[in-house]
């Protein structure tokens, strides 16, 4: 896909609804779409959206284990809610052993630790992940607001790292955006996750550099 044809498609898809985006997604999947999660907050709404266009769609999320125990209850609550179909990608090592091995979670001001820590605890299972799955089509939950990397990308665009075309349906929703809809569905939230991998919500772990 031509970066022509990513700013055409996005110019189109930007008033569509996400229902339709992911829809629209799907139908150019060719059978090869996966959605990513880490069951943060708000995470209920993008998955409730796609399996709504496809029941079956795997469901990548790597367990660094290193989730709180609410994240845990939280992504079974959804798994029950929304029959997903869920890929768990683990990382090499357990989070007991590599704390025995390298201590503990690095400070958040230790850039070059953090970085070490997020290549091994989730950047590689995500790797293997994206590997097997094979995805033509990824969706994600991406939104414009979360921090100021992601406010330079949009619904669409191309993965040169997992060779596939990244879709953002909720990219241009706000918070209360997100609220309204799990209020609609009578969706669960949960807000005691935390990613030890980015320390604060303004980080990337390197899921998502443009």
């Amino acid at each position: 896909m031509t970066n022509y044809k990513i700013v055409e498609y996005n110019a189109v898809l930007r008033n569509k609804p996400a229902l339709e985006i992911i829809r629209w997604g799907i139908a150019r999947a060719d059978g090869h779409a996966v959605v990513s999660t880490n069951f943060r907050p708000y995470e209920a709404v993008i998955l409730h959206l796609c399996v709504q266009v496809q029941p079956d769609i795997p469901v990548l999320w790597v367990d660094h284990g290193y989730n709180r125990p609410a994240t845990y209850r939280y992504a079974e609550q959804l798994c029950s809610l929304l029959n997903l179909n869920l890929k768990t990608y683990l990382p090499k090592l357990t989070a007991a052993h590599r704390d025995a091995v390298y201590g503990p979670v690095p400070d958040i001001y230790d850039e070059v630790e953090l970085k070490k820590f997020s290549a091994m605890m989730k950047l590689e299972p995500f790797q293997r992940g994206m590997r097997e799955l094979a995805p033509t089509v990824w969706f994600t939950a991406l939104r414009k607001v979360q921090n100021p990397n992601r406010a330079t990308l949009d619904i669409l665009s191309r993965d040169e790292t997992y060779g596939t075309t990244k879709i953002s349906p909720v990219f241009y929703w706000t918070d209360a955006d997100m609220e309204a809809y799990l209020k609609q569905y009578h969706l669960p939230n949960e807000w005691d996750y935390f990613d030890p991998a980015k320390a604060d919500e303004k980080r990337e772990c390197g899921l998502h550099i443009k």
